[in-house]
């Protein structure tokens, strides 16, 4: 029987990761997050930038709202690791490479070209006003217009680096395998999706975000380990990036 371009060979296998109950994922997760806002908000208010306008943000804003987002839920996963896992933290959270995870790359740039214009063409057909292209468009093209100079440096750290290696340690990692263990396979993985795409808070990217979320679920599922859903995730970010630039 052949063995499986998915699975370790044949006495390689990896320790067995650590997943967690389903209170634990949500009180983790939303303590981690009213945590992030928190931080968010005193850094505006701070600063006087309380009335901030969507597009119109202060050069270093993204950088530092992405690290006061990031680092309560590492800090959230570093301690449930600690007190509840096994105290290692890429066991815990399925934090995995192989070579096979490159396949992530061509995953996620079909995820950005093909997939997302397939979803959300209907959406643009029944709500043209809602879901035109330039709204789809826009949160990614006003991050890039602001990124002037060095700035662009950070924003492809923080869009093409920073956010898919954060965001599946929690979504993938820590909440898919959680719920797995409750809920099961199928479900882990559509709840996390909506999970996913609901909390970035853009009805207009919902559709597009939901779809790659549950091709990022999947990979997660048959490989047990985050590395390929970590490349793709990469790959359909700088994809995105990189099309706003061009076009």
């Amino acid at each position: 029987m052949n063995q499986s371009p998915w699975a370790p060979p044949y006495g390689q296998e990896p320790a067995r990761s650590q997943t967690f109950n389903l209170k634990t994922v949500i009180l983790t997760w939303t303590a981690s997050y009213f945590v992030a806002l928190f931080v968010s908000s005193a850094i505006l208010v701070a600063t006087g930038n309380t009335d901030i306008v969507s597009g119109k943000e202060p050069k270093w804003f993204l950088g530092v709202s992405a690290l006061a987002l990031w680092v309560p839920f590492i800090i959230g996963l570093y301690l449930v690791s600690q007190k509840l896992g096994s105290q290692r933290f890429s066991s815990d959270f399925f934090l995995k490479f192989r070579r096979v995870d490159l396949w992530g790359l061509p995953i996620g740039i079909a995820g950005q070209l093909v997939l997302v214009g397939l979803v959300t063409w209907p959406f643009r057909v029944l709500f043209p006003e809602k879901f035109a292209p330039e709204l789809i468009e826009k949160r990614a093209q006003d991050l890039f217009n602001n990124a002037t100079g060095p700035w662009l440096i950070v924003l492809i750290l923080v869009v093409v680096i920073g956010a898919p290696f954060v965001e599946e340690l929690v979504y993938r990692g820590f909440i898919q395998s959680g719920l797995k263990n409750r809920l099961g396979s199928s479900a882990a993985v559509v709840i996390t999706a909506v999970w996913f795409a609901a909390v970035h808070l853009q009805l207009v990217e919902f559709p597009g975000l939901l779809a790659f979320a549950l091709v990022l679920g999947f990979c997660f599922h048959r490989t047990h380990r985050i590395g390929m859903s970590i490349v793709a995730h990469v790959a359909f970010n700088a994809t995105g990036l990189l099309l706003v630039a061009l076009l």
